[in-house]
Formats: structure tokens, C-alpha cells, sequence
């Protein structure tokens, strides 16, 4: 690596993005969260600050989330997303453009694919090239990609889930559902709405899923309890939550995720199933960490999954390791521009 030209990873993600400094490893990790303000489109905020005013702003003030279902949705907002984060970890002083590796899911359109391009060219990268995701996170779980085994690898983010069977390199089956961490949080919030005629916001939705969610029932239930406002009297309430009344809550999100990783299989031709079958599935990405997930997989397909080591962390040090071997991992590479 030329001293001159500073390289970055980054694991562009619908709620959260991460920067991936090779020798250093994750120097940010901050919401994908822009506010701005509506009068004179000012960008006030970004990153944790920013997602800190989601549902406490005024009213001329606007939380935007750039990024929808792992793709961007708001083009100028996700390149001053971009480039305040270039600076933030590169400092203010360096004349050097970084060279930028980005993450994109693997259902993403050429479309899509170039939009982030451009977004990283016009934030200042010198260089963009982009990966699709399980390969990244395969990559950061340490699994070996080159080989001829099949490996099956789970990736569910905030805005997609990501199933991929990879071998020799490549993608040999895959397939992207927009169905994951942020589609929880609202179905909770739909849930406490019916059930408890309750309004609660977005953080609080998150944290009842981090706190007690589950994927399998449970015998000893987690509770918690909810505050919020009540729908009828205005007023703020409290009401209790249980973990398996939250499990049935969430069935349906499971089951389309579950549905990703039984389409795949189904898709996978047989002698890397026998493989998959032997190694297991891996399962990297925040929501993955839902409590008994890889129980859950295992339950509906048969096949043993397992939890990867740092599984939040796994796309975002993929992005560092294909960085520094960029000849290695040149085939799955797309489009330098």
C-alpha cells in the first residue's frame, strides 16, 4: 500500500455504516442517519448525532436514513453521509484521496450498484469498487472462500437479508429478502400498538428486540417493561412484554428470512449441498445475533448454523481483508470506476 493513497472499507448498511481502516480495523461505527434541516436543506447532523433527533426534532428538522432495504434511496444525502465520514476517520489535512471498497447486498441492480459508485466518487474517493455482501462476510468470518467447498453464509443486516452459497470465489446461489433488523422493530411497534394501545418509537422498538426478542420460544421468558404514550388518553403508560409473546409476534419476519435460506438450498446443486450439509451454515450481520436464531435455522432446514465470531463485525473486516489482497479477491470485485 502506497503511503500516499489511504484505503477504506466500508459496510455501507441501511441502519448502521462502518469504516474499516486496514491496520487499524473499525475506526466508525455510526448511524446511517443525516439530519437536515428543511428551510435551506443544512445538513445539521450526521451519524450518531444525527439519529440522537430521530422523533425528538422540531418540525424543521428532518432525520433522513439514506439507505433503504441496503441500497440508497436518497442520493445527495447518502454522499454527504459518505464524505463527512471520509473526513471524520481521514482527518481534515489529507490531500490524498482514499481508495474505497463498499459493500452492496447481493440482490442489488447494476443500477444500484453504480449509484453507490458515483455516491463514493462524488464524496472524494479516488477509486470506488464494490463487493456484494455474504462474500464480504465470509470473508470476515474467516471462512475460506477460495476453496471448492460450498459454503453457505447468512448475512441479516437492518435492511436485508443476505443468503449466498459460495465457492471457488464466487456466488453460486443467492438470494436478498427486505426483510430484516429494521422490519422487526416495526413489526414490535405494530405489535404494542394492537395489543397494548401503545405508541412507541423507533429506539424503543430496538431495544425491546435486543433486550428480550427471541427466535424459539423460551422457558424462562425475559420481560421488560414498555414505556410509551397511550392512543386513547394521550398520556404516557408503561405495560409489561414477555419474550415468547414477542417470539409469536415476530413469527412471520422469521419465516420470510428462513423462507431466503430454504430458497437457496433448494436452488444449491448437490454436491455443494452435501457440503453445506458437513459445514454448516454460517450466520454473520447484527440481527443474526437475535437470540437462538441459528436454533431456529437449524429447526426449519435441518442443516447445523452457527453464530460467527463478531458477527456485527463480519462485512465491515471483509471489506479490510479484500482491501489489502485486491488481486486475490479480484473476480468478485465489481466495477472500478
Amino acid at each position: 500500500m502506497s503511503f500516499f493513497a489511504p484505503k477504506l472499507g466500508i459496510d455501507l448498511g441501511t441502519a448502521n455504516t462502518l469504516v474499516f481502516l486496514p491496520g487499524k480495523g473499525v475506526v466508525l461505527n455510526e448511524p446511517s442517519v443525516v439530519a437536515v434541516s428543511e428551510g435551506d436543506r443544512k445538513v445539521l447532523a450526521v451519524g450518531i448525532e444525527a439519529k440522537e433527533m430521530i422523533g425528538r426534532t422540531p418540525d424543521n428538522v428532518v432525520a433522513y436514513r439514506p439507505m433503504k432495504d441496503g441500497v440508497i434511496a436518497d442520493y445527495r444525502v447518502a454522499e454527504v453521509m459518505l464524505s463527512y465520514y471520509f473526513s471524520k476517520v481521514l482527518g481534515k489535512w489529507n490531500f490524498f484521496k482514499p481508495d474505497v471498497l463498499v459493500s452492496v447486498p447481493a440482490g442489488v441492480t447494476s443500477t444500484e450498484r453504480r449509484a453507490v459508485v458515483e455516491a463514493a466518487l462524488r464524496a472524494g474517493a479516488k477509486n470506488a469498487y464494490v463487493i456484494k455482501e455474504p462474500i464480504l462476510a465470509a470473508i470476515g468470518a474467516g471462512i475460506p472462500i477460495q476453496g471448492a467447498k460450498g459454503n453457505m453464509i447468512v448475512d441479516i443486516g437492518g435492511g436485508t437479508t443476505d443468503v449466498a452459497v459460495i465457492s471457488l470465489g464466487g456466488i453460486v446461489a443467492c438470494t436478498s429478502v427486505k426483510c430484516a433488523g429494521n422490519k422487526l422493530d416495526q413489526t414490535i411497534t405494530d405489535y404494542i400498538k394492537r395489543t397494548y394501545n401503545l405508541a412507541i418509537g423507533d429506539q424503543m422498538a430496538e431495544e425491546i428486540k435486543v433486550t428480550i426478542g427471541a427466535a424459539v420460544p423460551r422457558d424462562e421468558e425475559l420481560s421488560m417493561t414498555v414505556k410509551g404514550r397511550d392512543y386513547i388518553t394521550g398520556l404516557p403508560r408503561t405495560a409489561e412484554l414477555k419474550t415468547n409473546e414477542l417470539v409469536k409476534a415476530l413469527g412471520r419476519d422469521l419465516r420470510n428470512m428462513i423462507g431466503a435460506i430454504k430458497t437457496v438450498l433448494q436452488e444449491t446443486p448437490p454436491e455443494l449441498a452435501a457440503d453445506i450439509i458437513d459445514q454448516g451454515i454460517t450466520m454473520t450481520g447484527g440481527t443474526s445475533q437475535l437470540r437462538d436464531f441459528p436454533e431456529l435455522v437449524f429447526r426449519r432446514t435441518g442443516v447445523k448454523a452457527r453464530l460467527a465470531e463478531n458477527a456485527y463485525y463480519c462485512v465491515a473486516r471483509g471489506t479490510g481483508i479484500a482491501l489489502d489482497h485486491l488481486e486475490v479477491y479480484k473476480k468478485s470485485i465489481i466495477a472500478k470506476r
